[in-house]
C-alpha cells in the first residue's frame, strides 16, 4: 500500500516541559481538535488519554512517554470542513510524544528527543522558566532539536505573558520571537492576537473548537502593532530580502514572513512563541499551525549518520527516503498486559513490512517482524507497513533493547546509541512471601529492560537484591508497578545514595601475583600510575609498555583487573570515577604467566596505588527550587541550612518566595513531608541533579563505618 502522506507533510514532535506546566492538557486538546478523541480527558479528573497508566491518573503526572498520531490542516489556509478534497491536499500527519516533566523520569525525555525532529516546549504562564524547563531545553540543544514555545495557563491568577517571555530570553535563549500575544490575562483572558494575520482570534463552542477571527480590539491595537514590529525585525534579521524591505519601511505580509521564520527555526536561529490556556481551550489550534508551519519534516533535517558494523570507522548516510535500505532505532520498550512486549521504533530510511526479517545490528541478531502497531496512547491500530519518518511499535521482538539499531539484513548500519545517566538512589528489596520470590525476579528483569535508568543487582556479601533508580518517586513507582502489573508484593528498605569515589593526587604501585604449587605456577607483575582526571570525564587506561616487557596479550587482562578494582573503590566500597591508570612497567614468566595472574596483579596494584593517591568520597549534589509563602521563608531557609544546603538566590514569584539552593541528595529523603508540614501544605519543590562533590570528612567517616570499612584511608 503506498504512503498516504508525503514525507514533507509528516512531523515527528515531542511535547516537553517542567512538571505541572500543562503538557498533558496541551496533548489532550491536540487529540480533541485533530479528531483523534471525541471527548477531552482532564488530568485533574484522572481522565487524560495520554496518561493511561493507573499511577499517572492517580498522581496527575506523566510517568512514561505516550505516543500518538494526529492530523492537522493549518487554520490560516481558511479551508472549511466541507472542503474535503482541498483539506486532504494540505493535511499534515503529526506523530506526537507526550513526555514526563518530573526529573525522576528524565530518561523518557532524553530517549524521545533522540528520535524526534521537533519539539513544543510548554511553560507555565505564572512561573515562566522553571528548573526542569532548563533541563529539557538543554536536552533539546544536545540533540539539536528545532522547537517552538507555548506559554500556557494565561488564565491563572498571577499569569504574565511578558514576564514568562522575559524569563525565556534571560534563562534559555535571546532568539525567542512572539508570533501570538494574549488578549487579556487571568479572568480577562479572552483570546489571542495572531501577529502574522494581525487578527484577534476567539475560541468558541463547548471546547473552543470554533475559531472566530475579528479585527483587533481598539484598546489592544497599539499593543499588537508594537509586538508585530518586534516580530518583523527579528525575522528580517535572518533574511536579506526581508531586511531590505524592513529598512525601507515596507509592511511585510504573513505569507512572506512564514517561510523566512520556518528557515530560521530549522537553523536554530529563532524560536517562535505561542500562547494561550489549554485548560480553557484557547490558543492550541494556533500552536498546531506553528507545528506544521515551523517545525521540520524528516526531509528538512540532515540525514542521519551511522557506522558500518563491518568497518567501524566508515560512515553510512541514511537518507529519509522510502526507496533506501531500511534503518530504524528502537527507543523504548514497554510491557503491554494484552500483547506482551512492545518495542517502539522510529524509521529513518526505507520501509518496514510485517512478516519481513530485519537485522538487530547492535546485538547481531535477526528478528522477525510480526505485528506492527500505530499507537494512540493506550489504544492501537495494526499497520502492514511503516515508512521513513514514521513512529510505531513492534510486538514480540526477542532480543531488541532500548537504543538498538534495526536495519536491512543486506545493508547493515549501526546508528548512534542513546546514552543514559547512572541511577542515584538505591533501596534493598525482598519478596513478602516465598510465592513472590520467583515472580519478583521476572518482574524486575522486565522492568529493567523497559527502563535503562533502573538497575537490579545482588549484594555479593549479603545476597540481598538492590534496585537503583533516578529518585525516590522513580523507585516508588517501580515497586507499585510490580504489585499492580506482576502481582508481586515486596518490602523495601531505606533509600541509599549512590556515592562515588575518586582520587585527588598521583601515586604509583606495584602488583605481584606469584603462586607456586605442584606443576605450573602463576606469575603476573605490573606497575601502575594513577592520576586524577577532570570531573565527569570517566576512566581512562593508558598502555605505556615498550619493548614487550609485558606481552601484548596480557594487557587487556590488566585493564580488566583494574576495572574490577575500580568498581569496588577503596574508601567505602563505592565505584571510583575520573581516574587515569597508566601501565608503565612489569615483568612476565615465559611458562607461569597467564591472563588470570595479570588480572589479579592489576587489581592489587590499583588498590595499593588508589590508597596512596589521596582518595575521597563524592556525593550527588542536587539543584533545588523551593516555592513557599513569604511567612514561611525563615523556616524553609533554616531547614535547608541544616541540610548542608548552599542557598544561591531568593526571588519573588507573584505572592510566593522562590528559594534556589544546592543540597546533598542524602539530606533530601522525605523532604516532601517536611516541607508540607512546615508550610501548612502550601510549599512545593522541584529537584534535579547538579554535580558530584567531595563529602565532608566527618560524614565520610560515618559512611565508612556504616559500610564496615576502615577509617585510615
Amino acid at each position: 500500500m503506498p504512503r498516504q502522506y508525503p514525507i514533507e507533510r509528516v512531523r515527528d514532535i515531542g511535547i516537553i516541559a517542567h512538571i505541572d506546566a500543562g503538557k498533558t492538557t496541551v496533548s489532550e486538546r491536540v487529540l480533541f481538535y485533530t479528531g483523534i478523541s471525541h471527548k477531552i480527558g482532564e488530568v485533574h479528573e484522572g481522565q487524560a488519554i495520554m496518561d493511561w497508566m493507573e499511577q499517572e491518573r492517580e498522581r496527575g503526572i506523566t510517568i512514561t512517554s505516550a505516543a500518538t498520531t494526529a492530523f492537522w490542516v493549518p487554520t490560516h489556509l481558511g479551508l472549511r470542513t466541507d472542503e474535503k478534497e482541498k483539506r486532504k491536499e494540505h493535511e499534515h500527519k503529526i506523530n506526537i510524544i507526550d513526555t514526563p516533566g518530573h526529573i525522576d523520569f528524565t530518561v523518557e525525555v532524553e530517549r524521545s528527543l533522540r528520535v524526534l525532529d521537533g519539539a513544543v516546549v510548554v511553560f507555565d504562564g505564572v512561573a515562566g522558566v522553571e528548573p526542569q524547563s532548563e533541563t529539557v531545553w538543554r536536552q533539546a540543544d544536545k540533540f539539536k532539536v528545532p522547537r517552538i514555545c507555548f506559554i500556557n495557563k494565561l488564565d491563572r491568577t498571577g499569569a504574565s505573558f511578558e514576564k514568562s517571555l522575559h524569563s525565556i530570553y534571560e534563562r534559555l535563549t535571546p532568539n525567542a520571537v512572539a508570533v501570538a500575544v494574549p488578549i487579556g490575562h487571568e479572568q480577562e483572558h479572552r483570546g489571542i492576537i495572531d501577529l502574522m494575520r494581525m487578527k484577534a482570534v476567539y475560541f468558541e463552542g463547548d471546547h473552543g473548537e470554533v475559531l472566530r477571527l475579528e479585527d483587533i480590539p481598539s484598546d489592544f491595537l497599539d499593543y499588537a502593532e508594537e509586538w508585530r514590529a518586534k516580530m518583523i525585525e527579528k525575522i528580517a534579521e535572518t533574511d536579506d530580502a526581508l531586511t531590505e524591505k524592513f529598512l525601507e519601511g515596507t509592511d511585510i505580509s504573513g505569507e512572506k514572513l512564514r517561510p523566512a521564520l520556518r528557515s530560521a527555526t530549522l537553523a536554530y536561529k529563532l524560536i517562535p512563541v505561542f500562547c494561550g490556556s489549554a485548560l480553557k481551550n484557547k490558543g492550541v489550534q494556533i500552536m498546531l499551525d506553528g507545528v506544521v508551519d515551523y517545525l521540520p519534516s524528516p526531509l528538512d533535517l540532515p540525514p542521519v549518520e551511522g557506522l558500518d558494523p563491518a568497518d567501524t570507522g566508515k560512515k553510512i548516510i541514511k537518507e529519509p527516503k522510502d526507496g533506501e535500505p531500511f534503518a530504524a532505532l528502537a527507543f523504548k520498550l514497554q510491557t503491554d498486559p494484552y500483547v506482551g512486549q512492545l518495542t517502539f521504533f522510529r524509521v529513518y530510511s526505507g520501509v518496514l513490512r510485517s512478516g519481513s526479517y530485519v537485522l538487530n545490528t547492535t546485538a547481531d541478531f535477526k528478528e522477525r517482524i510480526g505485528r506492527i502497531l500505530r499507537i494512540h496512547a493506550n489504544s492501537r491500530e495494526e499497520e502492514k507497513e511503516m515508512y521513513a519518518g514514521d513512529i510505531g511499535a513492534i510486538v514480540g521482538l526477542k532480543n531488541t533493547k532500548t537504543g538498538d539499531t534495526l536495519s536491512d539484513i543486506d545493508h547493515p548500519v549501526l546508528l548512534e546509541k542513546i546514552e543514559f545517566p547512572d541511577p542515584m538512589v538505591s533501596v534493598r528489596i525482598e519478596p513478602k512471601t516465598k510465592a513472590d520470590q520467583e515472580k519478583m525476579g521476572l518482574a524486575l528483569r522486565r522492568l529493567s529492560e523497559e527502563d535503562p535508568t533502573f538497575r537490579v543487582e545482588t549484594d555479593p556479601e549479603t545476597l540481598e537484591v538492590i534496585i537503583s533508580g533516578m529518585g525516590e518517586l522513580h523507585l516508588e513507582i517501580i515497586v507499585d508497578r510490580m504489585r499492580r502489573e506482576f502481582h508481586v508484593e515486596a518490602n523495601t528498605g531505606k533509600p541509599q545514595v549512590a556515592y562515588r569515589e575518586t582520587i585527588r593526587g598521583e601515586a604509583e604501585a606495584e602488583g605481584k601475583y606469584i603462586r607456586q604449587s605442584g606443576g605450573r605456577g602463576q606469575y603476573g607483575h605490573v606497575k601502575l600510575r594513577l592520576e586524577p582526571k577532570e570531573a565527569a570525564s570517566g576512566f581512562e587506561f593508558v598502555n605505556e609498555i615498550r619493548g614487550g616487557i609485558v606481552p601484548q596479550e596480557y594487557i587487556p587482562a590488566v585493564e580488566k583487573g583494574v576495572k574490577e578494582a575500580l568498581a569496588r573503590g577503596v574508601v567505602a566500597g563505592y565505584p571510583m570515577v575520573d581516574v587515569l591508570v597508566a601501565l608503565f612497567d612489569g615483568s612476565y614468566h615465559p611458562v607461569d604467566s597467564s591472563e588470570i595472574a595479570f588480572k589479579i596483579a592489576g587489581s592489587i596494584a590499583f588498590q595499593d596505588a588508589a590508597r596512596r593517591a589521596k582518595p575521597v568520597l563524592l556525593e550527588p549534589i542536587m539543584k533545588i527550587e523551593v516555592i513557599a509563602p513569604e511567612s514561611f521563608l525563615g523556616d524553609v531557609t533554616g531547614d535547608l541550612s541544616s541540610k548542608r544546603a548552599t542557598i544561591e538566590s531568593m526571588t519573588d514569584r507573584y505572592t510566593m518566595k522562590v528559594v534556589d539552593a544546592k543540597v546533598p541528595l542524602s539530606e533530601m529523603f522525605g523532604y516532601v513531608t517536611t516541607l508540607r508540614s512546615m508550610t501548612q501544605g502550601r510549599g512545593t519543590y522541584t529537584m534535579e541533579f547538579s554535580h558530584y562533590q567531595q563529602v565532608p570528612v566527618h560524614i565520610a567517616a560515618q559512611i565508612q563505618e556504616a559500610r564496615g570499612m576502615k577509617k585510615d584511608v
